[in-house]
Order: C-alpha cells, then structure tokens, then sequence
C-alpha cells in the first residue's frame, strides 16, 4: 500500500491517511462498532459504548481477560467465557438477549470512555433496528457511558415504544469500585425480573 490511499479498514478501526505526497503520512483511528448480535424475536438489547481494544484485536464484543460480561452471562444465561464465542452469542439470543454498542465510531485513543473525542460521535441506526427487532421492551445499558451517548445522541423518539431502560455498572475492569457479586446482582434484577 502506498502512502497515497485514502481509507484502510483493519481490525474495526478506519485507518485515514492523507493523501498529500508533500506532508508526512498522518493517521487518526476511528473505533467501529461491531454488527450487532441479535435475533429477529430479541426482547432485551444490552448496549455498551464501544469496542475497547481487546475486543477490536479479539473481533469479539467484551473480550478483555478481566471484564466481568462473560462471567456474568455464564452465570445468569450458560454462556461463560469457557464456551467458544459463537456459541455464547447463540445462547444470549436463544434468551432474547441483542447485544450492541451505541456509537457506530469514534476517535478514542485506547480504551477508557473517558477519552472518546466527542466531536467525532457517530451513532448507530436505531431506527432500523427497532424496525427489523419490534420485540424489544428493554434495554440495559453497560455502563454510563453507553446511556449517556444513547440519551444524548440517539434520537428519543426512535426508542418511545421501549418500556424500560436500566442503567447497570459497567463490566470493564475499569470499573473496579464495584465488587463482582454485586454487578453480578444488579444485572440478575435487569435481566431476569
């Protein structure tokens, strides 16, 4: 590849060079979202932010070794970490569970939601899948951050029909004020009520 070509796509991330012979080659990265994960029956969408890194180098939503989404689906629902990641996804959706993130990209150097660069949101397409998943009646947001950008950057209008929304602590090992059996509690209550 030349220093002249204008997108490359590698691992979820937008690699954008530029195109000028005269300037040395620069590149931001733009974090993308994975297709989502979700039966045509769904009832429930779970909604992080974004990938972090360990997902984008794995191609696997919430594969760092110590985020507590695995461990807990495999409690609540069979589809624990020592399961091959298809099959875990096959068990979420055989409960009515879709998984998702809210933003479609963004620039965030490394991992912490803290560091995504707001003016480069881009949101995902709610209203289409609401369209093609009219089951869902809830969503459960992992983490403040994916509420946040949901709230703030999805359109309200496109979720009224969703009878509820809970805001549960974040899986991510940087959220570590919250010991394991109490996320584990309050994502039984959201999930399983």
């Amino acid at each position: 590849m030349d220093a002249f070509s204008p997108t490359i796509i590698r691992c979820g991330h937008v690699l954008a060079v530029s195109r000028s012979p005269k300037r040395s080659v620069r590149a931001s990265r733009a974090t993308q979202c994975f297709a989502p994960v979700a039966a045509v029956d769904a009832r429930v969408l779970i909604l992080g932010s974004v990938p972090g890194q360990a997902s984008l180098q794995a191609v696997q939503y919430y594969a760092h070794p110590r985020n507590a989404f695995w461990p807990i689906m495999g409690e609540l629902f069979g589809a624990a970490p020592e399961c091959p990641y298809p099959e875990r996804l096959q068990r979420l959706q055989r409960h009515g569970i879709a998984l998702w993130d809210v933003l479609a990209s963004c620039d965030r150097p490394g991992s912490l939601d803290a560091d995504i660069d707001d003016a480069t949101i881009i949101v995902n397409d709610f209203a289409k899948f609401f369209d093609f998943h009219p089951n869902i009646r809830r969503i459960v947001f992992n983490g403040t951050m994916a509420e946040h950008c949901f709230r703030r950057y999805a359109d309200p209008q496109q979720s009224s029909h969703i009878a509820e929304r809970w805001r549960l602590p974040s899986t991510s090992p940087a959220h570590a004020a919250m010991a394991y059996r109490e996320k584990l509690e309050r994502w039984r209550e959201a999930l399983l009520h």
